[in-house]
């Protein structure tokens, strides 16, 4: 082929293929060097863009694939290879580089050719130069490596460690074992976050520490443990290496970590077990084949004596100082009771097992001395013991009975035993049997729960019962079911006797038998009415006169009127009242469902007219009456037991001022009168302290010199509450209170002080009651008060009613003759009134008689009253009293007085009481 003269410019001269070469034939040497440099061994073409003529250098033709070819299969060969440099050169500028790589397919296989070419000039002409090479082998060795590459990406994804890269202290790379240690979705996760995120605070100082000394690439830390945070906020333990290498031309360390967790549990499990092995009550051994001891653990020198160095390497039956061979308790079974002896030849009881391990025998000798020790000593207790003990086995057979048991339910050992548990009926404390499956033991034996002191009834193969505390207790330790069951119990027969007979006393009044004040109380509350239809009636029933019996018969006699009265009123009841004793001679019956009160009535007069018949007591013949209160409670009635009690006592207290034997219903009113009498009674005890009680004064005149010769003090109180309250309600309250003798002795006091400041011409009355006559101080009271005040003796007149002397005369005469004795002068008040004994009377040392005003009031108006004053003047007069006319109001009783000849008189005629200031 002619090269042709512009390519000849181009290229030079010196190419083989020089035919029809025109012009210089020297090669441009620089440009093909330039090629060519990086090429290694090449071989120079061309091509002629514009005449599209290929030209090369000898040896192109082996390059190409075409060894020994004609330079047109050569050429044909070329062209296709270096078509796609063709086609861009002939649009290049000159100068411009190319490089391509093209494979090859050969027999020998895939071989790769690289073409480098440069578009160059030479006048007109235009070529494009290149050189060819073959690179087959580096394109095998760039293949290896990606391949190498593509093994070490597989190798890391699938690694079961973690592995991360970090550089400047973020990640930038994780594998999936990481995103999995960390329980992350995903690594993007993890990328860019600091490596200080997943590692535990505890860890972060050691780690920085490690990662400091890898100051060169490819510096490797020593495997180092660490706690990695997961994203669920557990964590993980691992063992890592960290490895200085680069990413992308940046200093950055390669992490690799292991999961040490189960490693590490693993670990403790073996130290706890070499603990346990160490530690373990029992005795390990460990034997070889034929017997001899290769392992000796603390426990087995403790039970055996025997150190380890001199046990080891000896025969287990020596050690154990019995017979011993491994492989025959293993054939039996692998577990044997058997006796041994310690190095001190003390007998042991020891429970052997055995189990094979590669070479030998593993032995575990437990020592059951000190338990087969226990149980003898349990058994004899357990025999010995006052309670009944049954072992019932899981099947619900009975398995063992102490001779207490055999006692208690009077049965035999050997006759229950192996039978079912059921071996005596049993009833719950109201008398209903208990079902087979809610026995105790059984309830026990199926569920495991214990149950502690059930009481039961159980009855005995002669027809007796016997109350039991019962308590049952499984004994499986394990938790399975059915369960072994110890039963115990202890027989409270007498103790229950006693407890209901305690109970019953404690409810009930021991002499009557009948219900007590607390069970009435409750039988009243309003919960227990709340069950029962209609009105409760409420009857307090208080015997009238019973004090009388009992102070002359005895208490003797008095118990025994109690006893018939409490039969009385129990049989005069209807079924289903409460009948009840309250104390002393108070009854009470409890009536449900009553009708009206008409009804309650009729049941009241029913009680006494059956209390009314003769009561035989001691040869008498004696006969009692009842006044009865009664209370009605609807069932909606708020009050409580004691309220309606207290109720129904006030009503009874109402019957007896009507005069005994009666029958009164409760008001309000009456309770607002108790009520009141309650309040004066506790208020007049500090009324004397609070300056409430004050005395107003009534003249007393003269009736020969019309002339005012004394005048009677009249006790007041100024209640703060109730205002002025007349002495007609106080005194008696006072008397009936025991409060009259600090009453009166400050009414003496007050009023001879008074007297004696204010008017000591004057002669003072003042009324003493009949418990002032009783007590032992009263002279000594006239005496101090006289005294204190400087009022003689002589200027005051002590009023004592006619009925207040009579109570008891004697004692009144000794009182009298006292305070005569101390110069007080005496009078009768109120005369004609009572009943005493005129004869008595005239004995007494009397200084003035009071005619009471009942008959003042007749005088003018009734011949008989001014008969019996006439009368009563006389008899006075006849033994030298003083007749002193109470109550006068009008003229012509003023008149009537002095002409029958009265000395004194007083009334409103004459001068209503007033204050010591106003006389």
């Amino acid at each position: 082929m002619a090269t042709p003269p512009g390519i000849r410019g181009i290229v030079g001269s010196g190419s083989q293929d020089v035919s029809g070469l025109t012009g210089d034939t020297e090669f441009d040497h620089d440009l093909l060097a330039d090629l060519a440099v990086s090429v290694g061994a090449a071989v120079v073409w061309w091509l002629d863009l514009g005449a599209d003529q290929f030209g090369w250098m000898p040896g192109l033709d082996a390059v190409v694939g075409a060894p020994g070819a004609d330079p047109d299969a050569v050429r044909a060969r070329l062209a296709e290879l270096v078509e796609p440099l063709t086609v861009a050169a002939k649009a290049a500028p000159a100068w411009q580089d190319f490089e391509l790589e093209q494979p090859l397919g050969t027999t020998a296989g895939t071989r790769w050719l690289q073409f480098r070419a440069r578009v160059s000039t030479h006048g007109s002409a235009r070529a494009l130069v290149g050189v060819v090479a073959d690179v087959t082998r580096r394109h095998v060795q760039q293949q290896e490596l990606a391949d190498l590459a593509d093994r070490y990406r597989l190798l890391v994804d699938l690694s079961p460690d973690a592995i991360v890269v970090h550089e400047a202290g973020k990640l930038v790379y994780a594998n999936p074992a990481a995103v999995r240690f960390v329980r992350a979705r995903s690594d993007q996760d993890l990328l860019g976050r600091p490596i200080t995120d997943f590692v535990h605070p505890d860890s972060q100082a050691e780690m920085l520490r490690r990662i400091a000394k890898l100051t060169e690439p490819g510096a490797t830390s020593d495997p180092a443990d660490a706690v990695l945070v997961r994203f669920d906020g557990g964590t993980t333990d691992i063992e890592s290496v960290s490895v200085r290498t680069t990413w992308e031309g940046r200093p950055a360390f390669q992490v690799i970590m292991r999961d040490v967790t189960e490693q590490k549990a693993a670990a403790a499990a073996l130290c706890y077990q070499a603990a346990l092995v160490a530690h373990v009550s029992d005795a390990l051994i460990a034997t070889t084949s034929e017997g001899v001891v290769t392992s000796w653990n603390p426990s087995a020198e403790n039970v055996y004596g025997h150190s380890a160095t001199e046990a080891i390497g000896r025969p287990i039956s020596q050690v154990v100082g019995a017979p011993l061979d491994p492989a025959a308790v293993l054939e039996a079974g692998g577990v044997v009771q058997a006796e041994h002896r310690g190095s001190d030849g003390e007998a042991l009881a020891v429970r052997v097992s055995v189990a094979a391990m590669s070479g030998g025998y593993v032995l575990i000798c437990a020592d059951e001395t000190a338990r087969r020790r226990a149980e003898n000593h349990f058994t004899a207790v357990v025999a010995a013991i006052q309670e009944g003990v049954l072992v019932v086995g899981a099947t619900g057979l009975v398995e063992s009975v102490n001779p207490a048991a055999e006692r208690i339910l009077g049965v035999r050992a050997r006759e229950v035993v192996g039978k079912a548990a059921s071996l005596t009926e049993l009833h719950d404390e109201t008398g209903q049997p208990i079902p087979l499956a809610q026995f105790p033991s059984a309830i026990t034996r199926t569920t495991g729960r214990s149950q502690h002191g059930r009481i039961v009834g159980a009855r005995r193969p002669d027809g007796s019962r016997v109350w039991l505390s019962l308590s049952a207790r499984a004994l499986t330790a394990d938790g399975k079911l059915p369960a072994a069951t110890v039963v115990s119990f202890t027989d409270i027969t007498e103790r229950r006797m006693i407890d209901s007979r305690l109970e019953h006393d404690a409810t009930h009044d021991a002499l009557t038998g009948l219900c007590n004040r607390t069970v009435t109380i409750n039988r009243l509350s309003p919960a227990a009415r709340a069950h029962r239809a209609g009105v409760t009636a409420v009857l307090f029933i208080d015997l009238d006169k019973f004090k009388v019996i009992n102070d002359s018969l005895g208490h003797s006699a008095g118990d025994e009127v109690l006893r018939v009265v409490g039969t009385r009123l129990s049989r005069s009841t209807r079924r289903g009242d409460v009948v009840g004793r309250l104390g002393g001679d108070e009854f009470t019956v409890i009536a449900y469902g009553v009708a009206d009160p008409d009804e309650a009535t009729a049941l009241a007069d029913h009680i006494r007219a059956e209390l009314n018949r003769p009561i035989a007591v001691d040869g008498r013949q004696l006969h009692v009456d009842a006044s009865v209160g009664i209370v009605l409670a609807d069932p909606g009635d708020p009050r409580d037991g004691a309220d309606l009690l207290r109720d129904a006592d006030l009503a009874m207290y109402q019957a007896k001022t009507r005069g005994r034997g009666r029958v009164a219903f409760f008001d309000v009113e009456l309770r607002e009168r108790i009520q009141r009498r309650l309040q004066l009674e506790q208020d007049l005890r500090m009324a004397p302290l609070n300056n409430e009680l004050w005395l107003a004064y009534q003249p007393i005149l003269d009736l020969r010199t019309n002339q005012r010769s004394s005048v009677e003090g009249l006790l007041r109180w100024n209640h703060p509450r109730y205002g002025l309250i007349l002495p007609g309600e106080f005194i008696t309250l006072a008397e009936e209170s025991d409060l009259i003798n600090i009453v009166g002795a400050h009414m003496l006091h007050t009023a001879t002080r008074e007297i004696a400041e204010q008017a000591p011409d004057l002669q003072l009355t003042v009324n003493l009651s009949a418990r002032q006559l009783d007590d032992p101080w009263l002279v000594s009271a006239v005496r101090n008060a006289t005294h204190k005040a400087g009022l003689s003796p002589s200027a005051l007149c002590l009023e004592i009613t006619e009925s207040a002397l009579m109570r008891d005369p004697t004692l009144a005469a000794r009182t009298l003759a006292a305070l005569r004795d101390l110069g007080a002068r005496l009078a009768i008040d109120d005369f004609g009134t009572g009943h005493s004994s005129l004869a008595q009377l005239l004995t007494l040392p009397l200084d003035t008689l009071k005619i009471d005003r009942s008959f003042t009031a007749g005088l003018g108006e009734s011949d008989e009253a001014e008969a019996i004053v006439t009368s009563i003047v006389a008899m006075a007069h006849a033994v030298d009293l003083t007749v002193v006319a109470e109550g006068v109001e009008t003229v012509e009783q003023l008149e009537i007085l002095r002409s029958l000849g009265c000395d004194q008189a007083q009334g409103f005629l004459l001068g209503r009481p007033v204050p010591v200031g106003s006389l």
